[in-house]
């Protein structure tokens, strides 16, 4: 596998795309991001939807990329005030890109890890390492659902009170801790969105 490249330079990846910050200290910043199988970053009118509904959790927030893409999700979120946010992106020309974008934003408070995510869900949780807020957004080729949700409640990877952002094809069933309580739902064409709180 390819090692990404080093954050001073831009990665080189033929049709690249641009997203677009859409509030808080960055709002209305342009980034772009690398056209790789499955990367699909959250729309603009979903994710505006979505920071709407987490406005209150978002200051001091510790955040959680599971599958982060083009970063859109985590850097939207520190955008808003979050605290920290761990980026996980297995891709090298995605991760590559993502570190290029923080570089630009001079955003230290922002840790990409380049692995599986499913794998690295599965390790102990060093201490004091839980999330207030965790976004799953896998692509949609990938079944990759279940195993993260289950990953994240039986490492104990979420705060007392966590909200779990999960956006999935149109009504795909999910099983749901018992202690995550459905906060919000909508659907955007194809897509389903849902915002859950843990108890």
């Amino acid at each position: 596998m390819n090692k990404p490249r080093p954050a001073k330079s831009t990665p080189k990846q033929s049709g690249s795309q641009t997203l677009r910050i859409i509030g808080g200290q960055w709002r209305g910043r342009k980034l772009p991001f690398v056209s790789a199988d499955g990367l699909r970053p959250t729309g603009d009118r979903i994710r505006e939807t979505l920071f709407n509904w987490l406005m209150p959790d978002l200051p001091g927030a510790n955040c959680l990329d599971v599958f982060s893409g083009s970063g859109a999700l985590a850097l939207e979120a520190l955008s808003r005030g979050a605290k920290s946010a761990t980026l996980l992106e297995l891709n090298p020309q995605a991760a590559a890109q993502i570190r290029h974008n923080l570089s630009l934003l001079q955003c230290p408070q922002a840790q990409l890890v380049q692995t599986d995510s499913l794998s690295w869900l599965q390790r102990p949780t060093p201490p004091s390492a839980t999330f207030d807020i965790v976004f799953v957004d896998p692509p949609f080729q990938h079944d990759f659902w279940q195993a993260t949700i289950t990953a994240l409640e039986d490492h104990q990877w979420l705060s007392d009170g966590a909200a779990i952002y999960i956006e999935t094809p149109k009504h795909l069933p999910l099983n749901i801790p018992a202690n995550w309580h459905l906060h919000r739902e909508k659907h955007a064409g194809d897509v389903s969105f849902r915002l859950f709180y843990r108890e």
